[in-house]
């Protein structure tokens, strides 16, 4: 049985989590011709599963319950998987499947080490490129940050922190590949800082670093501002790493 459309519903029954349903009413796999390819949809939404922390780190991950949860056949999840196997953010099983990775002290060191090197540099041309409506925008988002703060409201604050970042990246200019590294970056990154962004303590440290870094930016001092947007990335890692010491003492 073979499907036309994608929807997304929630799952019912107790279960948290978004997947699809596909309607049933021909032999053959049609994807409308603006939709994504299944065989990407399925990676891009296995993928996004396994970064935001829906799956605990050593859980099993067999073909037959993801397709049946996805809404698609084995095919596309079974190269979805090795794909991610790949990557590294799953480990194959010694028998059939594969189990989500447990990241060690190790590889979040990597993560953010890499996150500091290109941010670091993405400044320095941050620079030299900046307007003043790209400060005032930045401003902008501290200051919602900030109200968010005093309103207790997390949730916001993480947004509000996410398009930051995101608007600071976009004043690169023309280097595609670049954005892209870095895109890619945060998005390992992000599943270990919504754990330290989801306390008050957490997220005003974060929103004072994003403060440090638009003062650095205003005195156009590129040495300064790397080293400012690597100290704010170092915080980053520390409140990590200790999230993570605490995750592994908890019984």
């Amino acid at each position: 049985m073979i499907w036309d459309e994608i929807h997304l519903i929630p799952f019912t029954h107790n279960q948290p989590r978004l997947y699809t349903t596909l309607q049933k009413s021909s032999t053959q796999l049609k994807v409308p011709k603006k939709s994504t390819p299944v065989r990407e949809w399925t990676y891009n939404n296995l993928k996004s599963d396994v970064l935001a922390g829906r799956f605990t780190p050593g859980e099993r991950l067999t073909e037959e319950h993801l397709a049946n949860g996805l809404g698609v056949s084995r095919t596309p999840v079974r190269e979805a998987l090795h794909k991610l196997a790949s990557e590294g953010l799953i480990q194959p099983l010694e028998s059939r499947g594969f189990r989500v990775a447990r990241d060690s002290h190790e590889d979040i060191e990597d993560l953010f080490n890499i996150r500091a090197a290109l941010e670091g540099y993405a400044i320095r041309i941050v620079c030299e490129y900046i307007t003043e409506p790209d400060v005032k925008k930045l401003n902008g988002f501290i200051e919602k940050a900030e109200d968010a703060l005093r309103r207790k409201k997390l949730d916001e604050i993480f947004e509000y922190n996410t398009q930051f970042h995101d608007t600071l990246n976009a004043v690169v200019p023309n280097k595609s590949r670049f954005h892209n590294l870095i895109a890619d970056t945060r998005k390992y990154v992000l599943r270990y800082r919504k754990d330290g962004l989801h306390y008050l303590e957490g997220a005003k440290k974060t929103i004072d670093g994003h403060r440090k870094i638009l003062l650095a930016i205003s005195l156009k001092d590129p040495d300064l501002c790397e080293r400012v947007m690597r100290e704010h990335v170092k915080e980053a890692k520390e409140e990590a790493l200790h999230k993570m010491s605490e995750s592994l003492m908890t019984p």
